[in-house]
């Protein structure tokens, strides 16, 4: 049985001693943000690289190559990367989405000049060895089939799929079949064309003035060229309809996923959303927890999340039930979403999922490397320090009313579509007795 908590009281917002933030952009189109914080002798580096694309042979080669970025350079092969990198007390990485191409870094700070310097090498000239290609080509059809294997994988995909159609989104991990073909030709091709600075983002903050960081950055990468990356297609219309099994025979549990769409970042109702969502399902407090978790012990973990790309915003909920239990599980998710979308909640849930949200925000950016992830996010959203600021005190001024209205958008049954993957033949009529399903 769930047992009410009692909320400490929420503070007046107070306005957020924001980071000095240094921006410019050099004359090659490469933005650099800049803030010094000496509290730590590091420097936090975060490069947002623009890289949608579109189709699952443009997904593979993106993977194949952030993966590959740093095996090899004119100077140093990727032993000698690794060397080079951890001399200076420091580390390098890289990661690939449907958006952007990362290259995460940090070092002490007084290696600042030296670890910009690896970062250019590879930027401007890596040359991705055959052998290295090929070997995390391997690795990669080898982990992305075992990925895609798994239920919640699939359910993931499932929903990508249902929500996004054709566009690029609806890819989330790569086709196993399809990173085989990829070639080292064809990398080397994609980082010509798309590892460029027009568009891209460089985050430092640490124990370095701006002077240095902006002098450090124009030497390392004042040389490096390439046209404007192209942004991600505006995202299509939900088409809403049936219920979507995919049948997984002999599966003792059913992962239900539902989705549609949210607000972007930058929304005027964008605060009010993410409280909304807080309270369904958005943190363990949640109506979504209390009730096929905590009552009625259905599922360990439900969740409900807001999910930002660059092209626009989605929402996401997500359950994993045991099979014989899909029907009332789904039922009671259906419930909680009216409930939520046509009553307004209590004061006390509105407080205490502002207090979450605001304290989530501001440790999300305590630390250098948060900070730097952080602006690294809104930087891509086109928002700027001030959402740091702004967003707290917006979210303090939301009232119940702007709460059930936001609530009616997002959170409404009938705008949301559903991916179950489970066994058909044991969940197909219990979830047919609620709703239409899509024939198999």
């Amino acid at each position: 049985m769930s047992s009410s908590v009692l909320i400490p009281a929420v503070r007046p917002s107070e306005p957020a001693q924001l980071p000095a933030v240094t921006d410019r952009t050099l004359a090659n189109g490469l933005r650099v943000l800049v803030v010094e914080r000496s509290s730590v002798p590091l420097i936090e580096v975060r490069l947002r690289i623009p890289f949608a694309g579109h189709g699952a042979e443009y997904q593979a080669r993106a993977e194949v190559l952030a993966e590959t970025l740093f095996t090899g350079s004119a100077r140093h092969d990727r032993t000698g990367l690794a060397s080079e990198v951890q001399r200076l007390g420091g580390a390098l990485s890289t990661g690939v989405d449907n958006d952007r191409l990362a290259v995460v870094g940090s070092a002490l700070a007084t290696n600042l000049e030296p670890l910009l310097q690896i970062m250019a090498e590879v930027l401007l000239g890596a040359v991705y060895p055959d052998d290295e290609v090929v070997g995390e080509r391997e690795r990669i059809v080898e982990d992305t089939a075992v990925a895609r294997s798994q239920p919640a994988v699939i359910a993931r995909e499932g929903l990508l799929a249902r929500v996004f159609g054709d566009h690029p989104y609806a890819i989330g991990m790569p086709d196993p079949d399809v990173v085989a073909a990829v070639r080292p030709d064809d990398v080397r091709a994609l980082h010509a064309r798309r590892v460029v600075p027009a568009g891209a983002t460089l985050i430092l903050v640490g124990d370095v003035t701006a002077e240095r960081a902006l002098a450090a950055v124009t030497s390392a990468l004042g040389g490096w060229t390439g046209e404007t990356s192209k942004p991600a297609p505006p995202l299509p219309l939900i088409t809403l309809g049936p219920v979507v099994i995919i049948d997984r025979p002999g599966a003792v549990q059913t992962n239900i996923r539902l989705g549609g769409p949210a607000l972007p970042r930058s929304a005027p109702g964008a605060p009010a959303q993410r409280l909304a969502n807080t309270i369904f399902g958005g943190y363990f407090s949640s109506r979504l927890v209390d009730n096929i978790r905590e009552d009625k012990g259905y599922t360990y973990s439900p969740r409900s999340s807001i999910d930002h790309y660059q092209a626009g915003s989605r929402l996401t909920i997500a359950a994993d039930v045991a099979t014989e239990v899909t029907g009332p599980a789904l039922l009671e998710l259906w419930y909680e979403l009216g409930r939520m979308a046509l009553l307004p909640p209590s004061r006390q849930e509105l407080d205490a999922a502002r207090q979450y949200a605001v304290g989530t925000l501001a440790l999300g950016s305590a630390t250098a490397a948060g900070l730097a992830s952080t602006l690294s996010a809104l930087a891509g959203a086109g928002l700027g320090v001030e959402y740091l600021r702004d967003h707290p005190q917006a979210l303090a001024e939301v009232t119940l009313a702007d709460l059930q209205a936001a609530a009616a958008d997002l959170l409404a049954p009938t705008g949301l579509v559903t991916v179950l993957v489970g066994d058909r033949k044991r969940i197909a009529r219990a979830v047919g007795d609620l709703t239409p399903l899509m024939p198999a």
